[in-house]
C-alpha cells in the first residue's frame, strides 16, 4: 500500500476513536441547539443547525464525520462571534440526516445540491462555503454549481480529486464494500463498526463522490482560500491546486491532515479570509 495511503488511514483512525470519545462525553447536537431537518428535492432529510446572526457560511464536514466535528474547532466560535451566521449539517449519509440505501442517492451531485436546496429555504441570496477534507470537494462542486456563492475554503484538500479514478477514493470503495481484503484497513473498519456507522453509506459516498475537472476550475472566478497543514499532503498538493484556480491564495498552517484545523493558525486564515470577502 502507498505510504501516503497508510498515512490517510492512521489519521482517519484517529479521528474516528476522537470523535467518540467527544460524543459519549456530550448530549446530541440537537437538543442543544435546536436543530432542524431540510427535505431536499428527492425527499432526503437533511438535519443542520444555525448560529448567529450576519453573512451566511455553510460549513461542510468530512468523511465519516458530521457536523460535531467542526463545533469543536476554534474555527467555528471565531466565526459566530465575528459576526458571522454559521451554518452546519450533517451531509447526506451522515449523522442525523438520512442515508439513501443505492448509489443513486449520492449521485448527480446529490450533496452539493442539498446544500443549495437549503440555502434557498433559509433565504440566502449569498453565502461563503468552507470544506475540509472531503467537504472540500464538495465545496469545489458549489464553485462550479452555485452563483450566489461569493468566497469558499477548500480546506485540506490538494489537486487529486480532479481525478476520477483518484486511486485513494477506489482504494476506499474496494475495502468498505469487501470487494478486497486489505489487512491495512483493519483498523479503519474496526472503527467504522465500533462506531455503529453506515458502511454501506459510507461506500456509497466514495463510489459516487464527484471530481471537478482543471477545466472547471478555470473557470472559477470567486476568492478561493486553499489552506492545508505544514506536514499534509495526504490528497495531493495545495499548492498544485491553487495553479487550477485563477483566484486562489494557498496557506499552510502547522500540523497534518487531521490537526491542521484544529489550529489557531487555521481559525486565522480563515477568518482573515472570510472577512475580507464578505
Amino acid at each position: 500500500m502507498p505510504r501516503f495511503l497508510k498515512n490517510y488511514l492512521c489519521l482517519l483512525c484517529y479521528l474516528l476513536f476522537a470523535q467518540s470519545a467527544w460524543s459519549q462525553t456530550n448530549n446530541s447536537a440537537g437538543d442543544q441547539n435546536n436543530g432542524k431537518y431540510f427535505t431536499s428535492s428527492d425527499g432526503i432529510k437533511i438535519y443542520y443547525e444555525v448560529q448567529g446572526a450576519g453573512q451566511p457560511v455553510i460549513l461542510l464536514h468530512g468523511f465519516t464525520t458530521t457536523l460535531d466535528n467542526w463545533k469543536k474547532k476554534i474555527v467555528y466560535q471565531d466565526l459566530i462571534n465575528k459576526g458571522f451566521k454559521v451554518v452546519v449539517l450533517d451531509l447526506r449519509g451522515n449523522g442525523k440526516s438520512d442515508k439513501p440505501k443505492t448509489v443513486a442517492g449520492y449521485e448527480k451531485d446529490a450533496e452539493a445540491r442539498d446544500i443549495m436546496g437549503l440555502a434557498t429555504a433559509l433565504g440566502f441570496k449569498n453565502y461563503q462555503a468552507v470544506g475540509y477534507s472531503r467537504g472540500a470537494i464538495i465545496t469545489a462542486r458549489l464553485l462550479v454549481l452555485d452563483k450566489r456563492i461569493t468566497a469558499a475554503v477548500i480546506g485540506g484538500m490538494g489537486e487529486a480529486f480532479t481525478n476520477p479514478n483518484w486511486p485513494r477514493r477506489i482504494a476506499f470503495v474496494n475495502a468498505l464494500s469487501g470487494k478486497e481484503k486489505n489487512k491495512d484497513f483493519d483498523g479503519f473498519l474496526h472503527s467504522v463498526q465500533e462506531r455503529g456507522l453506515d458502511r454501506q453509506s459510507l461506500t456509497f459516498q466514495q463510489q459516487a463522490q464527484p471530481s471537478t475537472s482543471p477545466a472547471a476550475l478555470a473557470k472559477v472566478q470567486i476568492p478561493v482560500l486553499v489552506i492545508s497543514g505544514e506536514e499534509d499532503n495526504d490528497n495531493g498538493s495545495a499548492e498544485e491546486l491553487g495553479k487550477l484556480l485563477p483566484t486562489a491564495t494557498v496557506k499552510r498552517v502547522p500540523g497534518v491532515h487531521n490537526t491542521a484545523w484544529q489550529t489557531p493558525e487555521f481559525a486565522q486564515e480563515v477568518l482573515s479570509f472570510l472577512q475580507q470577502n464578505k
